[in-house]
């Protein structure tokens, strides 16, 4: 299990690996569709990580619509990141950065007033987060979700040091290691 946590960044497939470098640089929909295209058509053995890709590509698309065109139809995408995490997570049932994603989607879901149940989402959200806790440790996107639920209950001076340490995070990690490192652009956006 180690060493498919480890490999969350690399493929076999080299066009594939090039796009997980493009993450951080996505700045429009159409760059987050573009994303979203290449992981989610792709023919690869690593179908858990294309999976994992895609829905974070439509996680961040929701996100980027959220904070720009927060009229624009956002259940679908964040539906369909849902259920493409889903799909990485039966493959990766303890991974961590999988969880952490459906956690984030989840949370995401009381954000864009689609949950029928606002209470039962953060169960769940809360639920993969504690997940990956047990495996990830000073990860940005895990502490720039306990900065969103901070902020949700009205905790800002939390939420700020916790938004701060997910960018300092964000900072020091690794881009030539083996662990995801997209999610910079959510620091700052909400």
């Amino acid at each position: 299990m180690t060493g498919s946590l480890m490999n969350a960044q690399f493929f076999s497939d080299q066009t594939l690996q090039q796009t997980v470098l493009q993450f951080n640089n996505a700045k429009t929909e159409n760059d987050y569709d573009m994303l979203f295209s290449k992981f989610s058509e792709a023919k690869t053995s690593d179908k858990w990580q294309a999976n994992y890709y895609a829905a974070a590509a439509l996680y961040l698309k929701t996100n980027f619509l959220l904070n720009n065109s927060p009229n624009s139809p956002l259940g679908e995408p964040n539906e369909s990141a849902r259920k493409l995490a889903m799909q990485a997570l039966a493959s990766e049932k303890n991974n961590g950065e999988v969880n952490i994603l459906l956690a984030l989607i989840h949370f995401q879901k009381i954000r864009i007033k689609t949950a029928a149940d606002p209470e039962k989402e953060l169960k769940t959200a809360l639920g993969f987060m504690a997940k990956a806790e047990t495996t990830l440790k000073n990860n940005p996107r895990l502490s720039f979700l306990k900065a969103e639920i901070a902020e949700k209950h009205g905790n800002k001076t939390e939420a700020i040091k916790l938004y701060q340490k997910a960018a300092k995070e964000f900072e020091t990690s690794d881009t030539s290691s083996s662990s995801p490192n997209w999610g910079k652009q959510l620091i700052g956006t909400n």
